[in-house]
């Protein structure tokens, strides 16, 4: 079951759809496709500025694609809407209505932003990702060739703190285990997945599947959103794009643990769910190292600490390559142990958060659970 676990892992990777800019001809693209960027902005100057400039050097645009850009700001204390208004990309910036009682906030503003955008096509955009100049041309050919009603890219994981290089490298393989990815793209399937860092949608695909308007009170609206395009019958498509699309999603521990909390405990808390994940984080990682304990105790037969050892070294070499593979350095698969036992303390914090009722914080607002 170990073997079979871990071999799931690299199996679904190695299938999970790739697109370089190199395959999107430089003259490719419809041209009468009109694109919509939407921000949803709290509190993001910094980074909203940078993905500005990425927006700003689009070949789509410069090549005379239609394209406009909303940022909606969401009571940003740090000057995130004054920055975007001078900003020379000149984005048309919104003041987010007051936060209805049952919406989660991203959803809030990226509603917002569907109301007032005039393209049919919508890009939700998170203001932490960077762009390579063909991204939105990317999007466009292949939205328009394989018909998908919702479009979105993975992007590479930038990782400079020392508990992201640890922590981050596993939670893709989590993603990729728990979702199994591929079979997202495959139209008689009912799994699904988004990525909420870039959402590329038809403007029917989107008003079909109902929009942020069907998840308004969810966590994860991206996964969400992506479930409602299949439920009701749309195309959905995922690719891995390293070189189109990068981020560091979290700047330290402390946001770190508060976002991959959001992420595993979402706002509809299930025991059992939390529970069976977190066994098989156990399972699949960690049990090896009790079977050697239990060995050298004199407890199981050697042919057992035997075969752990063979698990062990089996999933560090794994684990090396998964990491190079992400671009992460390749020595912290070597501390996948220590990444393991952090999302068990994540799944104990879950389940206690849980168990006594308690919020779920993000971004300086907290939802209840069963919003």
């Amino acid at each position: 079951m170990l073997f079979l676990g871990q071999g799931a892992i690299v199996l679904l990777a190695l299938r999970m759809p790739g697109l370089d800019p190199s395959e999107i001809p430089a003259g490719a693209g419809p041209t009468t496709a009109r694109v919509s960027v939407i921000f949803p902005a709290r509190n993001e100057r910094e980074d909203l500025s940078r993905c500005l400039d990425d927006l700003r050097a689009q070949d789509w645009a410069q090549r005379g694609g239609w394209m406009e850009t909303l940022v909606l700001d969401g009571g940003s204390t740090d000057g995130t809407a004054e920055m975007a208004r001078r900003h020379p990309l000149a984005p048309t910036v919104i003041e987010e209505p007051p936060l209805p009682e049952g919406w989660v906030g991203k959803s809030w503003a990226c509603h917002q932003g569907s109301l007032r955008a005039k393209g049919d096509r919508l890009l939700f955009l998170d203001a932490d990702v960077r762009l390579a100049p063909s991204a939105v041309r990317a999007a466009v050919v292949r939205q328009a060739e394989t018909g998908a009603d919702l479009l979105t890219f993975a992007a590479r994981v930038v990782m400079e703190g020392f508990w992201e290089k640890v922590v981050l490298p596993l939670y893709v393989q989590f993603v990729l285990l728990f979702y199994l990815a591929p079979h997202v793209n495959r139209d008689d399937s009912s799994r699904a997945m988004a990525n909420g860092q870039f959402m590329f949608f038809s403007r029917a695909g989107y008003e079909r599947s109902g929009g942020h308007l069907a998840v308004r009170g969810v966590v994860l609206e991206d996964v969400r959103l992506a479930q409602e395009v299949k439920r009701r019958g749309g195309r959905l498509r995922v690719f891995w794009c390293p070189e189109l699309l990068r981020t560091r999603m979290y700047t330290s521990r402390k946001e770190m643990g508060e976002g991959l909390l959001k992420n595993l405990h979402g706002t509809r808390f299930s025991f059992g769910r939390q529970l069976g994940l977190a066994l098989v984080i156990f399972l699949l990682f960690l049990s090896p190292f009790l079977v050697l304990a239990l060995a050298l105790l004199g407890l199981l037969s050697w042919p057992w600490a035997v075969l752990a050892l063979a698990i062990v070294a089996l999933t560090v070499l794994k684990q090396v390559a998964f990491q190079r593979a992400v671009r992460a350095p390749r020595a912290y698969g070597l501390l996948y142990p220590v990444g393991c036992a952090y999302y068990l303390v994540l799944f104990a914090r879950s389940l206690a958060l849980g168990l006594r009722g308690g919020k779920v914080l993000w971004k300086g607002r907290t939802y209840d659970i069963d919003a």
